[in-house]
């Protein structure tokens, strides 16, 4: 084989691998869609977004619609889920907690579907995108810190007043309300770094295990076996993340409703 075929195979090859497998930063780009006016910029995770909203308002109206005495397959899971959500609101905030139940299903069941469809072929991570989590944790600790005003008034400051001398008040304030801003970031970067870093690894052993079946094919086997523990682990974390941060928000609500510190 002379060097211009040797050539011609690895910069095809080069070709195949990066149509075969795209970085998991790829799904960051803004896609531009050409009209007859004007382009109109497009970031490629509007359809995902409105596919997981579909999913969501889908499975739940069929949940209602099949309400039986003996239940049916669907509305078992159904159930199974309602039952879930209400038993982590009982053990975190309590009775007082249950008016908030379609706000903490919205916002669990949102994470989870977007954390199992990033697992999907050409799957785009809507929770790894900083700017979104960051937008929604603010918008939901704001919606929390407004909960506790309109519950305590004025004596809800008082999270921020630690008991220690008065010299020490001062920074001990900028302390506590630096403390509680910083949640809404450590909420948003917690559950973006990880979805992204799981991502991450999934591409390095996927582009891994191609590169074992170019060498030789019969290799194609051990690399299911390095590819299928990391999948099964990733689901995983994409349930874990999603309770995770139900969970947190769970105990800052509790906060703002019952005046803990």
């Amino acid at each position: 084989m002379s060097l211009q075929h040797i050539a011609f195979l690895q910069h095809n090859k080069t070709k195949f691998i990066a149509l075969m497998f795209f970085s998991p930063l790829e799904q960051f780009d803004v896609v531009f869609y050409a009209t007859r006016y004007m382009p109109i910029p497009l970031a490629n995770v509007l359809f995902p977004l409105v596919l997981i909203i579909f999913i969501f308002l889908v499975n739940y109206s069929l949940g209602l619609q099949t309400l039986k005495l003996i239940p049916t397959p669907i509305q078992k899971i159904f159930e199974l889920s309602v039952e879930f959500i209400f038993n982590l609101i009982r053990q975190q905030i309590g009775k007082d907690g249950y008016i908030y139940f379609p706000f903490f299903f919205t916002i669990f069941y949102f994470i989870l579907l977007s954390n199992i469809l990033s697992l999907m072929p050409f799957g785009i991570a809507l929770t790894s995108h900083i700017i979104m989590i960051v937008w929604l944790s603010l918008s939901v600790c704001s919606s929390i810190f407004l909960i506790g005003l309109i519950h305590h008034k004025v004596q809800f400051l008082k999270i921020f007043l630690p008991e220690s001398p008065f010299i020490l008040l001062p920074m001990l304030i900028f302390i506590e309300i630096f403390s509680y801003i910083i949640r809404a970031f450590s909420l948003a970067i917690r559950l973006s770094a990880n979805i992204m870093a799981g991502h991450t690894l999934v591409f390095i052993i996927t582009s891994f295990v191609f590169e074992l079946t170019l060498m030789k094919q019969s290799l194609f086997v051990l690399g299911l076996f390095l590819i299928m523990p990391i999948l099964i682990l990733e689901l995983g974390v994409a349930f874990l993340q999603a309770y995770v941060f139900t969970v947190l928000v769970n105990i800052y609500l509790k906060d703002a409703l019952h005046g803990g510190h």
